[in-house]
């Protein structure tokens, strides 16, 4: 059934509803862009009363059809895009058509006899605004995001389950966006089992990874790509890895022959977890250390240790901290933080040394984050070359138009 905004009818909206809302004249293009937001200043008019997660089909001032989404809320963002195809049914075949896509993408690129862990379902990026689903062996972990997609939850573990058919699939919707928009946090079990930690194989490597506890869904599958392209730079040296968490860059730094590596975060749980991850992959004890403590406090030290500038202990150093910069609110705060942390490795760091810098913050983006680091090395009086710029992994896909999913940002750097 579809509804104009212009109909007169006093309507009681149900989340299966198809109707429409008309996009302004002058805010069009965005939408014929393939951009899935569309803010709430964009539409002519938004009644009263839609509940979040009902279909929406965009149209312009004369009718025709624009793209097909779900209504968002009433703040900023009113509609999420999952398509432009006119007269798409949503229902649970919607959902398993959107996800074998993805998943389709993922066996094709990633996924094989050394690799059976990935991000599958890529929020907006694979057409599922709000959805993320990434998959550890045989388990799923899945974040709803608003409450718009969460209202198809029911329909989307069918999808999964149909589809990818998971031992167990575990909800990590303990993310921020929820409580902005309204809605409580949420975890936990949806379908089948899934064990207290679970071995994952990526790239030949065995990792441990905890669902139900662990930072995001439990392990970086965005840094796949930027692990295995440290280990060109790792045979034979020291490597110091900041904000190590359960030890993803120490594994396949060691695998590649590093004499030595120090894994340092300020989760306990988590070095205990990358232990068992340079074991399990058969390194022994004394190839790494694992130091628990602030990550800005140990450079300082190790600095104080040794003034002569370069002359630290690691010829290779590492730099993956979580998202310094939450919100717009917090831009300059946080990259002084970028900025205080990529000195303070440039300064240890001898000649040739090579940084590893990344930043998951969507707020910096990826000409500022460098303007931060070459700020850094002023500051530390240090020549720094980039000699390699990663962004995203494989298997996290983004729409061309979709600016604001852009991420991450992963620099590596020779410093002279």
């Amino acid at each position: 059934m579809k509804v104009s905004l212009d109909s007169s009818l006093v309507l009681k909206y149900t989340l299966y509803i198809m109707m429409n809302l008309t996009v302004v004249k002058n805010r069009v293009g965005p939408v014929l862009g393939r951009h899935p937001w569309v803010f709430s200043g964009a539409l002519r008019q938004i009644p009263d009363g839609i509940e979040s997660g009902t279909p929406i089909q965009l149209v312009d001032e004369t009718g025709r059809f624009l793209a097909a989404g779900y209504f968002n809320s009433y703040s900023q963002i009113a509609v999420r895009v999952w398509g432009w195809t006119d007269g798409e049914e949503v229902d649970e075949d919607f959902f398993a058509r959107r996800i074998q896509t993805a998943y389709d993408l993922r066996q094709r690129l990633v996924l094989n006899k050394k690799t059976d862990s990935c991000r599958i379902v890529n929020s907006e990026s694979d057409l599922l605004p709000g959805l993320v689903v990434d998959k550890y062996g045989d388990y799923l972990v899945v974040q709803f995001h608003n409450l718009g997609i969460d209202k198809w939850k029911k329909e989307i573990v069918i999808a999964l389950k149909k589809v990818i058919k998971p031992k167990g699939i575990y909800e990590r919707s303990d993310v921020g966006n929820r409580a902005k928009e309204g809605g409580e946090v949420a975890s936990g079990l949806l379908m089948g089992k899934v064990p207290e930690r679970v071995e994952i194989l990526e790239n030949g490597y065995k990792f441990l990874v905890d669902i139900a506890g662990g930072q995001k869904t439990g392990f970086f599958l965005d840094q796949r790509d930027k692990r295995s392209a440290l280990q060109k730079y790792c045979a034979g040296k020291k490597v110091l890895n900041c904000y190590s968490y359960t030890g993803g860059f120490s594994v396949y730094a060691l695998a590649a022959g590093a004499k030595h590596v120090v894994s340092v975060d300020a989760s306990e749980p988590a070095l205990e977890i990358a232990e068992a991850n340079c074991s399990l992959n058969g390194f022994k004890a004394k190839q790494s250390e694992f130091v628990c403590a602030d990550v800005r406090e140990y450079l300082l030290g190790l600095i104080n240790k040794d003034e002569t500038l370069g002359a630290g202990d690691f010829d290779v150093i590492v730099l993956d901290p979580p998202a310094f910069i939450k919100d717009r609110r917090k831009i300059h705060e946080g990259m002084q933080g970028y900025k205080k942390i990529n000195e303070l490795a440039m300064r240890l760091l001898p000649q040739g040394g090579i940084l590893v810098s990344c930043s998951c913050s969507q707020h910096l983006s990826m000409l500022d984050f460098r303007h931060v680091v070459s700020e850094a090395a002023g500051r530390a009086g240090r020549t720094v070359r980039i000699v390699e710029t990663l962004t995203h992994g494989i298997d996290h896909p983004q729409l061309v138009a979709f600016t604001e999913g852009e991420y991450l940002k992963c620099l590596f750097a020779l410093v002279d």
